[in-house]
């Protein structure tokens, strides 16, 4: 690729810039949260003074009239902080804070799902349960030149998958620069990623993060998100996380998620509680169907690796079931359990608080949203 005189020496004066010192006692948090269709969005503030904790951070506010959140007349969201991470893109010591919103008021605005996510894992900590997530999340890279995943030919198809899956090699992989990035970003930034893969199709891939407990899973899955959409943006790609974004014979996208209790986690805990577990999960399918993500119905066919949408079943090591469990959990008789029916782009808080009210018996909170 031939790059110009000009643009080389501004790519070299932009890296310098960034490489400036911060002034003492000066340094930048860049504000994250979610608007109405569950995007990300975010915004930058000097602070000059260090907190001991997410909550300690100064509240702030934004135009919610322009992420489809408030009225024109009545705009601003507050922000409140709610986790803080290291700044993989700016360095030390600067900092992402994950944010929910609130009316001027105090109320949580309708689409806080994470209120009501932590009033349920409140209460299943003060029990005692420490309800323990992995989840994987799976995406495709897409090139914004020609809207289709990396590694896809511009006319026609590539290759049928199953050349790709933990793939090597030029001729299959795609976007593992971007990926690698994510990976020692994330770590970088204090999210417990604990692995990557590449996928079942050209440019798509999985990452895994987890254990996390209660609350730790959603804060670290939207931020993991947003560091994932910050570096694709900077190699001119961006982040698919739809159930089923390339039609025809090719596997969806998906956000497996584990989940164990610390009875689950102790001697008998396969039979005493996740079995159980399971089948309350069997008993409100429906519901959490309607909760695991818009398009599921695309994704979730009884083909590529998913159990139907219209029924529930679960298994020892079966990848088409709605929820597996592993050989190593039924023979040790304790551990945990896969539900493999959320999609790629499900809504974390969601999802976490739906499991452990089911499983745990947890009623969901009643209402307090601002109308």
């Amino acid at each position: 690729v031939s790059i110009g005189y000009h643009s080389v020496g501004r790519m070299k004066t932009l890296l310098d810039l960034m490489e400036l010192p911060m002034p003492a006692g000066q340094y930048i948090a860049e504000y994250v949260w979610t608007d109405a269709k569950g995007k990300l969005r975010s915004k930058a503030r000097t602070l000059m003074k260090t907190y001991e904790v997410a909550t300690d951070f100064p509240k702030w506010n934004y135009d919610g009239s322009s992420t489809g959140q408030a009225p024109g007349s009545d705009s601003e969201v507050v922000l409140y902080p709610q986790a803080v991470f290291a700044d993989p893109f700016r360095g030390s010591p600067n900092v992402l804070v994950m944010c929910d919103q609130y009316t001027p008021q105090g109320k949580p605005i309708p689409t806080n799902y994470r209120y009501d996510c932590a009033k349920v894992m409140e209460e299943a900590m003060e029990k005692g349960l420490e309800p323990w997530f992995g989840i994987e999340q799976e995406y495709f890279l897409i090139d914004s030149k020609t809207n289709k995943p990396v590694g896809f030919p511009f006319i026609g198809q590539p290759e049928p998958q199953g050349l790709y899956y933990c793939g090597i090699g030029a001729s299959v992989m795609y976007g593992r620069d971007v990926v690698d990035a994510h990976y020692r970003a994330c770590l970088y930034a204090g999210i417990k990623i604990s692995g990557i893969n590449g996928e079942v199709a050209p440019g798509q891939w999985e990452y895994q993060v987890g254990p996390t407990i209660g609350m730790e899973s959603g804060d670290q899955m939207w931020m993991s998100r947003y560091i994932l959409e910050r570096i694709a943006e900077m190699a001119g790609y961006y982040v698919n996380l739809d159930p089923k974004p390339v039609k025809g014979d090719w596997n969806g996208s998906g956000a497996h998620t584990n989940f164990s209790t610390k009875p689950m986690r102790e001697e008998g805990g396969f039979e005493n509680y996740i079995i159980p577990a399971l089948e309350r999960l069997g008993k409100k399918h429906k519901e959490h169907i309607l909760a695991y993500g818009a398009g599921n119905e695309e994704r979730l066919t009884g083909k590529h690796e998913t159990a139907s949408i219209d029924s529930f079943k679960w298994g020892t090591a079966d990848r088409g079931a709605s929820c597996r469990v592993g050989h190593d959990t039924k023979n040790a008789g304790k551990g945990y359990f896969e539900d493999r029916r959320p999609a790629g782009n499900m809504e974390p808080y969601i999802v976490t608080k739906m499991i452990v009210s089911t499983c745990c018996e947890i009623p969901l909170p009643m209402k307090d949203f601002e109308d």
